[in-house]
């Protein structure tokens, strides 16, 4: 078996993402109730209490709802840097120190037979970053929750078989819409969200000739649409003659275990 993933769930409401090789089956970030975490992976046939342990990315709710109970329940390890700990610690209950480890940012980790690297991500949260999952030849990108793909993030991600990559909002539409000013601002800022064009821009400099799957992901419920986001990526890669199938999450249907080839 190859290295396989799964977007258990993507967006505002909650973000879970599943990654697994022979030997490892890892879960990167518990946005959703324990719950719906265990309703999820059913839908995919695999038992959590089997996962090696849990990656975070940032303290937002939207990514460690359930972490402290899913943990607990299934005796499970917690990586992540030293200040999404004490930025999170309020919010996941009591975490047994045995429970807990150090994911430094910019380090890689063997987890069997996986590597997974992390890498910073410009975000308005304590320090926020994301991953790269390595096995038998196999590279997967996960890049959501970020204001802008700075050249260090491609040079990080660049050429990876398959990408989980945040297509956020459409710009008109995010303008134009019911969102007070100073969230607006927010999220086009450099520290908030990649819009459906820069995510475009950003994958046609980093996509190599191995790339085969592109999750759009982290897709707003208020400033896009599905096929809007695919048709917006779709035409800035076509512009540099690149044609892929493009996929995109729906966080309120579980997907299925995708093999990277």
């Amino acid at each position: 078996m190859t290295i396989r993933f799964s977007v258990l769930a993507s967006g505002s409401t909650g973000n879970a993402f599943y990654i697994e090789s022979e030997k490892e089956k890892i879960l990167v970030d518990a946005g959703l109730s324990g719950k719906q975490l265990d309703q999820l992976f059913d839908g995919i046939k695999v038992d959590p209490s089997a996962l090696t342990g849990i990656l975070v990315t940032h303290e937002h709710s939207d990514h460690i709802k359930g972490l402290g109970v899913v943990a607990r329940k299934y005796n499970l390890p917690i990586y992540a840097n030293e200040k999404t700990w004490k930025a999170m610690e309020g919010s996941i209950g009591k975490i047994s120190l045995d429970q807990k480890f150090h994911f430094g940012m910019g380090e890689i980790k063997t987890f069997g037979d996986m590597d997974i690297e992390s890498f910073g991500v410009s975000h308005d949260a304590a320090e926020p970053m994301f991953y790269t999952f390595r096995h038998d030849g196999k590279k997967i990108a996960l890049v959501t929750d970020l204001g802008y793909v700075s050249e260090r993030i491609k040079k990080t991600v660049e050429d990876a078989n398959a990408y989980i990559f945040e297509a956020n909002h459409d710009v008109g539409m995010l303008r134009m819409g019911r969102y007070p000013w100073n969230v607006k601002r927010r999220i086009l800022g450099d520290s908030g969200h990649v819009s459906n064009e820069d995510a475009g821009l950003a994958l046609a400099d980093i996509i190599g000739n191995e790339t085969k799957r592109i999750y759009l992901a982290h897709l707003s419920q208020d400033n896009n649409m599905k096929d809007l986001a695919r048709m917006s990526v779709d035409n800035m890669l076509q512009e540099r003659g690149i044609k892929l199938d493009l996929c995109d999450t729906d966080p309120k249907a579980p997907t299925a275990l995708y093999d990277v080839v």
